[in-house]
């Protein structure tokens, strides 16, 4: 039974969005990584091609884009990423990976990309739609320039 959010419980264990703790940590840490190969070949990637990578990868189910509660579990997981970025590489406490995944035919960040830069006073909370799109480009160009430099 899902509750808030998608979040539910499942016996003493929390489950977001039908999927438990080992899987979203799984998918984290793949989503991660390939997020970390994009920026190193100075790509972005969409939604879709990081669903299927994330597959490929983990073995784990696909998000199913068709239900807005699977898309919404697909904006949860690049905020997992984000943070758990964070956690790696504290050079990086300023950048966001998602801003790497777009919409298919599409050059922009979703709108939940917006919301988390703001949860991290990243961006004003009443940015302008010029400021959303300069902080999109910039982030993607720093995370461009960031893993550009010779690896230790």
């Amino acid at each position: 039974m899902a509750g808030i959010e998608g979040i539910s419980r499942q016996g003493e264990r929390m489950s977001a969005y039908g999927r438990d703790e080992n899987e979203w940590d799984r998918l984290t840490e793949a989503g991660r990584k390939f997020l970390v190969e994009r920026a190193r070949l100075r790509k972005v990637t969409t939604y879709t091609e990081l669903n299927s990578i994330l597959v490929g990868r983990t073995g784990h189910r696909a998000f199913d884009f068709e239900r807005a509660h699977e898309r919404a579990a697909m904006g949860h997981l690049l905020g997992l990423i984000v943070l758990r970025h964070h956690e790696r590489d504290p050079a990086t406490s300023r950048l966001m990976l998602s801003a790497l995944v777009h919409y298919l035919g599409a050059n922009d960040a979703g709108s939940g990309f917006y919301e988390l830069a703001k949860q991290l006073d990243l961006l004003p909370k009443k940015a302008s739609k010029a400021e959303k799109e300069e902080f999109w480009i910039f982030q993607v160009n720093a995370l461009y320039d960031h893993y550009d430099r010779p690896r230790a």
